[in-house]
């Protein structure tokens, strides 16, 4: 699986389980100021990692509300 533009150089050749503890700013797009910016929005949510971002209750949420809504008639 090619993940390259997904992610900031530095991070390209990082296998997938080493990403998950990665910083939020490898992620393209994501900057180390917007990853401050994102744990200042919301200050009781420790965001460090792509982990930690994946598994934010917020995220999931969005998430399973979008896979239903394709299913909603």
């Amino acid at each position: 699986m090619n993940i390259n533009k997904c992610l900031i150089k530095e991070y390209e050749k990082t296998p997938l389980k080493e990403l998950v503890n990665a910083p939020v700013y490898a992620i393209q797009g994501i900057s180390e100021n917007g990853a401050k910016l994102l744990n200042e929005a919301l200050p009781n949510v420790n965001i460090k990692t792509i982990g930690d971002l994946a598994n934010l209750k917020f995220v999931k949420w969005a998430q399973g509300i979008c896979a239903l809504a394709e299913g909603e008639e």
